[in-house]
């Protein structure tokens, strides 16, 4: 009895570690990830003028319309969202449902789940990169999108 428990809990330390190795790697992306995140409180705290301004906002609407948000915050490292037809890892959950589900499950709207998650991974992972109210946005209209389909 005291071998299989040992072997339990030793197996949940190895599995956490390994997860939060991945979750590393993926929301790393050589500092990508963290370099944007400083930009975007940067331009938030600070007075821009408008020209910068448009420059930034082209420059994500660029991105949106390359790769979905949710491919580009790494979101599909962990989950597939099966109503975009985006195949990800099968570590989470399949994020077509998520648009209606969250506030079931978490107790909160999924614009608010997105600020403060609930579950224990979903806070490790969007705390070590907090997504902004525009990434925020952005990710809600792709989810309602797949709860559409």
């Amino acid at each position: 009895m005291k071998t299989s428990i040992i072997h339990f809990v030793i197996s949940a330390i190895i599995g956490l570690g390994l997860g939060y190795l991945v979750f590393d790697v993926i929301f790393d992306s050589g500092g990508k990830d963290t370099e944007i995140t400083q930009e975007q409180t940067a331009d938030q705290t600070a007075t821009v003028n408008e020209e910068d301004h448009e420059t930034k906002t082209s420059d994500v609407e660029n991105v949106s319309n390359e790769e979905s948000i949710l491919q580009a915050k790494g979101c599909i490292g962990c989950h597939a969202v099966e109503g975009l037809k985006l195949q990800g890892g099968a570590t989470g959950p399949d994020l077509s449902k998520a648009y209606n589900e969250v506030e079931g499950k978490h107790s909160k709207p999924l614009q608010e789940f997105l600020k403060e998650p609930t579950s224990a991974v979903m806070s490790s992972v969007i705390g070590g990169n907090p997504l902004s109210a525009e990434e925020i946005d952005q990710i809600v209209k792709e989810l309602k999108k797949a709860a559409e389909q």
